[in-house]
């Protein structure tokens, strides 16, 4: 640490070099004016919105309620059943990095108002699906819709202090397992009277909710600064300090370098490629995992317990390829058992996630769910095996919440609308090929199957350890240009020998 400095004089009017100026007297970043404000009553009906589009949880928990229905009105054999699951999956992974690309370069608020009344509108058009190839196209369609969904998590985490991001992500989670409750409930009071067509069109209801209320969603102002609108940052910053109540901080807002935005190269430079790639795998894993367990729990409802698969296919071929059973009242009763544990893999994850950190929060997440899958080889009676399915699926669904807190933090502005949209289309990679393990090996199969899955997880729970950044208690990176986490230590806080970085300043 140099203890003195030279004297430099400088000629009239000439600037203060970086290295010897302090921005902090005269000079504030979106971060420093987004840790200021604190989370208050704006964060609040934030939450609220962005939630209802993430409630679209509802049109993919409705897949493995309509694949039983459909396999029994229309005769449908089990590859179609699983195509139907998978087209939905099709599009999301086709759309994901585009809807990425699009939040980078046209702005997150723009980028997600698009993708929901897409999905929106696919989604209550296919209530009118004549036969199955219009059902098939229309649920593409409402895949590709969703594929940009995840985007509100972008948004989101850009308004959140770094004290309360990880819960607050978390906390957003919960629209997902209310949504998930929803639809299970929604189909017992709908299915046995007016039938799959108005469950699809009345799935939609939160979707609708948020379009009539998106119009008080404000743009990012941390994409506003990098896009170089300073005067909009400041006027949402302005806002955002309005309802909270709280001061805006002093001085002048820095004009982050403009950057290129939404670029894929960024996502592989020498900074970011490990992590990209694990994260990749990762996200596979849990799609894989998570709406495989979904599939599988109807399966195993129906059989009664796991050994019983096997011999129950068996004489279903002897009769007939195309027989059916339609869920019983029993099945949908363990089916929302199963749903519930959403909320105690929230409160788990929430727990542990700022105690352990991210990364250890996922490959826990990994480990005890392929431990249940591996518990599933014994031939346990129908009330274990609701136990095993409920502890295997919050702690699942508590590793997807994790991997949403982290993406977003490890990726600089620049990138992160893409760097999570291409994670959540590696994603759907994984929940595409899902029902054809979940429902077509399972004839096969059964052992097999839980060995895929319990196997995956092991693998992504390695991932999660080599991840090579731990994002915990740190702030959200402004640029691409900087090393990871000089920036993101906090202002006020860098350690001796370090030359604080300030991203946003014009370099």
């Amino acid at each position: 640490v140099r203890t003195e400095l030279e004297p430099v004089e400088l000629e009239d009017g000439a600037a203060v070099p970086k290295e010897f100026a302090n921005p902090t007297d005269d000079t504030f970043m979106v971060e420093d004016a987004v840790e200021a404000i604190g989370f208050g009553k704006f964060q609040w009906k934030l939450s609220v919105i962005t939630g209802l589009a993430w409630a679209n949880a509802m049109e993919m928990m409705i897949l493995s309620i309509l694949a039983p229905q459909l396999h029994c009105e229309w005769r449908l054999p089990s590859w179609q059943v699983a195509l139907l699951t998978s087209v939905v999956f099709v599009g999301m992974m086709s759309s994901s990095t585009l809807w990425g690309n699009i939040s980078d370069q046209y702005g997150r608020k723009t980028g997600l108002k698009i993708s929901v009344l897409w999905t929106l509108y696919y989604g209550i058009l296919s209530g009118f699906a004549p036969v199955y190839s219009w059902i098939l196209v229309l649920r593409g369609l409402v895949g590709f819709g969703i594929g940009g969904v995840p985007q509100s998590v972008t948004l989101y985490a850009e308004f959140l202090p770094m004290k309360a991001r990880a819960k607050c992500i978390l906390l957003i989670e919960v629209f997902w397992a209310v949504g998930t409750v929803f639809e299970v409930l929604l189909a017992v009071l709908v299915m046995p009277t007016l039938g799959w067509r108005w469950l699809l069109i009345l799935s939609a209801l939160p979707l609708l909710l948020f379009a009539v209320l998106c119009f008080w969603l404000p743009e990012s102002a941390r994409y506003d600064v990098l896009s170089g609108n300073q005067e909009k940052a400041i006027a949402t910053l302005k806002r955002i300090a309005t309802e909270n109540g709280a001061p805006m901080p002093l001085g002048k807002l820095i004009i982050s370098r403009q950057e290129d935005r939404g670029n894929m190269r960024d996502l592989f430079t020498s900074h970011f490629r490990w992590t990209t790639l694990l994260l990749w795998f990762i996200w596979f894993s849990n799609a894989f995992s998570y709406y495989g367990l979904v599939l599988l729990t109807t399966e195993f409802f129906q059989a009664g317990d796991v050994c019983s698969i096997s011999s129950r296919r068996k004489e279903i071929k002897a009769k007939c390829s195309l027989t059916c059973e339609y869920l019983t009242e029993e099945d949908y009763t363990d089916l929302l058992w199963t749903t519930l544990s959403e909320f105690p893999g929230v409160l788990v994850t929430l727990w542990i996630i700022d105690r352990i950190g991210r990364k250890k929060t996922m490959a826990l997440s990994f480990f005890v769910f392929s431990f249940c899958s591996l518990l599933l080889f014994l031939c346990v009676g129908r009330n274990v095996l609701t136990v095993l399915l409920f502890i295997a699926r919050a702690f699942i669904s508590g590793g997807f919440q994790a991997a949403y807190v982290y993406t977003p933090e490890v990726y600089p502005t620049a990138t992160r609308a893409l760097g999570l949209g291409t994670c959540s289309g590696m994603a759907r990679v994984g929940a595409l090929i899902t029902p054809f393990v979940a429902q077509v090996m399972l004839e096969s199969s059964v052992y097999l199957t839980l060995v895929v899955y319990s196997g995956c997880c092991l693998l992504a729970a390695v991932a999660s350890c080599f991840l090579p950044i731990e994002t915990k208690g740190r702030g959200l990176q402004e640029s691409s240009h900087k090393e990871w986490g000089q920036e993101m230590v906090g202002r006020g806080s860098q350690s001796p020998g370090v030359t604080r970085s300030n991203s946003g300043s014009q370099e």
